[in-house]
């Protein structure tokens, strides 16, 4: 599946192009979907029925908080964090879209775009490096053309661009298609935001090899069951909690901590501890909201179980 839009999918088949309609209010697909579709007829169009196992997928809290996630992109094997240079760099904002990317079971890059404008971009660069445990991080400027070729070496498969609007994600997309295919916009200068270019989701071939899935900017991005993501992105924190004293160790006051003993002696900065905690925190509520629909569905299904037999008792040709 090459791109969903309201209810409408472009798929390419064996046969070609297809526009297909999706098949009940329950089927959600999303870019990068392996699906099964019945073909067109005279007198009905291509319908999606029915959505094949993702081999990874990239999922996040919806914005109403529901104990539902949002698919923001399936089966990805590399998930490019991109994060602007020309903005203060926030990296409690890459720690999570890092925590998104690991959970998703891709291979996530972080990619530092408009080099051009950050007055010394490998110092930052080495900042980031710092909270982004196992991951490349690369600098980029798709004005100058810095750092494209060794991104184009990095990225492989199907490459997803996460990241706010503003941040560059559609101009460094049109460098890796060798086209202008993406829309960019302007960006506001009291704070440096980007309007959403990017409508939707769309795949796009890229002439290196691969395709290239482009995303709308993300205003948010809560954690949806982001365990393994977590420890991924705080290995060192997780490496270190192997030599506290309690194995249930909350690394906030208990004796004999190593965790908290790393930040006193200048190992880990209490900034980076204080981040794990609130991601460990939303994680866990969004995880007390999953367990509580899926009682309340076990539920609601014994209900409809004891309801049924009920009227086939009462049924005038029941027999006990």
């Amino acid at each position: 599946m090459v791109r969903t839009e309201r209810g409408l999918c472009d798929i390419v088949a064996e046969g070609g192009p297809v526009r297909a309609v999706v098949s009940g209010d329950r089927l959600l697909p999303c870019t990068g979907d392996w699906t099964a579709v019945r073909p067109a007829t005279p007198a009905a169009s291509a319908v999606v029925v029915k959505v094949l196992e993702r081999r990874t997928a990239v999922v996040r809290s919806t914005a109403s908080r529901s104990s539902h996630g949002q698919v923001l992109a399936a089966n990805v094997d590399t998930v490019a964090v991109t994060v602007s240079l020309a903005d203060p760099v926030r990296h409690g904002r890459i720690e999570r879209m890092l925590a998104l990317a690991w959970e998703s079971g891709a291979t996530p890059v972080v990619v530092l775009t408009k080099a051009d404008r950050c007055a010394d971009a490998q110092r930052a660069a080495a900042e980031v490096a710092e909270v982004a445990p196992g991951v490349e991080v690369l600098v980029t400027s798709a004005a100058t053309g810095e750092g494209v070729d060794v991104l184009v070496a990095v990225l492989s498969g199907t490459v997803v661009l996460l990241g706010p609007s503003g941040a560059g994600k559609s101009t460094l997309g049109n460098r890796l298609l060798g086209e202008e295919r993406l829309a960019t916009g302007a960006v506001r200068e009291n704070d440096g935001r980007g309007r959403h270019t990017t409508a939707w989701r769309e795949l796009l071939p890229l002439p290196h090899g691969g395709v290239l899935l482009d995303t709308p900017g993300l205003r948010g991005v809560g954690l949806h069951e982001a365990d393994e993501g977590l420890d991924r992105t705080f290995a060192e924190i997780i490496e270190l909690a192997d030599d506290c004293r309690f194995v249930d160790c909350a690394h906030s006051t208990e004796p004999g901590c190593a965790v908290l003993a790393a930040v006193e002696d200048g190992q880990l900065t209490q900034r980076r501890l204080d981040s794990y905690h609130r991601l460990q925190r939303e994680n866990a509520y969004a995880a007390s909201r999953i367990d509580a629909r899926l009682r309340a569905e076990r539920e609601r299904t014994k209900k409809e179980i004891t309801r049924l037999i009920r009227e086939i008792k009462r049924s005038p040709n029941f027999k006990a």
